[in-house]
C-alpha cells in the first residue's frame, strides 16, 4: 500500500468516526427532548435505533484491525489506529447512554406525573458540544482544542449536583414518586457519564499528537502542560 492510498483509507476512517459522533450527538439530544416532551414513541425510535450505533461501531473496528494488521503501521499511523479502537468504543457507551434515557422515558410511561428538570436539556446540550468538538479536535489533531474541552465538564458535574439535589429534595417531598425520581436521576447519571468519556476522547488526541498518554481531569493543568 502506498502512502496516499494508506492517508486515503485513514481519512476514511477518521470521517467515518466523525459519522458515528453524529449518530450519539443526535441520538443523545432527541433522547433528552423525548424525555421532557414524555414522547414514548421518539424513545421507542431512539433505543431501537441504538442498533445502528453498534453496527457501525463493529464495521469501524473491523476495518481498523485489518489496516493493523495488513500494513503494520509505525508511529503516529499506529497511535492513530488505535485510538480509533478507543474512540468508537467510548462513543459506543456514548450511545448506550441515550438508549438508556429512551428507556427510561418508556418505563416512566405516560402516566407519571414527574418533570424532568430544566437543567437535564442544559447537561445534553453542554456534553454533545464537548462532544462535538473534541471530535474535530481529534481528527484535526487539535491539542489546543483537545486540551480546553475538559474544564467544561465542571460546568456538567454542577448542573448534575444541582438536579440531583433538586430531584432528592422532591423525593423527600413525594415519597410516592420515588421509583420516578430515580428513573430521572440514571438520566442525569448518564448525562454526567457521556461528558466524562468526552474527556477519554480528548486524551486521545494528545496521545496521537505527542505520543504521551497521560490521564487528567479537568482541573488538572500541570497534566496539560506536560503534553504542551
Amino acid at each position: 500500500m502506498t502512502r496516499e492510498t494508506l492517508d486515503r483509507k485513514l481519512q476514511e476512517l477518521s470521517d467515518e468516526v466523525l459519522l458515528l459522533g453524529s449518530m450519539v450527538e443526535q441520538a443523545t439530544l432527541v433522547a433528552v427532548r423525548a424525555l421532557k416532551e414524555r414522547d414514548l414513541a421518539k424513545s421507542q425510535k431512539i433505543y431501537d435505533g441504538d442498533k445502528q450505533i453498534n453496527d457501525l461501531r463493529f464495521q469501524l473496528e473491523e476495518r481498523t484491525i485489518t489496516l493493523i494488521a495488513t500494513q503494520q503501521p509505525m508511529a503516529r499511523d499506529l497511535r492513530l489506529l488505535t485510538s480509533i479502537l478507543e474512540v468508537i468504543t467510548e462513543l459506543e457507551r456514548m450511545g448506550d447512554y441515550a438508549k438508556g434515557i429512551g428507556r427510561i422515558n418508556i418505563n416512566l410511561g405516560p402516566e407519571s406525573r414527574l418533570k424532568p428538570p430544566a437543567e437535564l436539556i442544559e447537561m445534553a446540550e453542554t456534553g454533545v458540544d464537548m462532544l462535538h468538538r473534541a471530535l474535530e479536535a481529534f481528527v484535526t489533531g487539535d491539542e489546543d482544542m483537545a486540551r480546553e474541552i475538559p474544564k467544561d465538564d465542571d460546568r456538567v458535574d454542577d448542573l448534575f449536583n444541582r438536579v440531583q439535589s433538586e430531584l432528592l429534595a422532591g423525593m423527600h417531598d413525594q415519597p410516592s414518586e420515588i421509583e420516578d425520581v430515580n428513573h430521572l436521576l440514571w438520566a442525569c447519571h448518564n448525562l454526567e457519564r457521556l461528558a466524562d468519556r468526552v474527556t477519554n476522547i480528548c486524551e486521545r488526541t494528545l496521545f496521537i499528537t505527542s505520543g504521551v498518554l497521560l490521564e487528567f481531569d479537568s482541573t488538572d493543568d500541570e497534566a496539560r502542560k506536560a503534553v504542551s
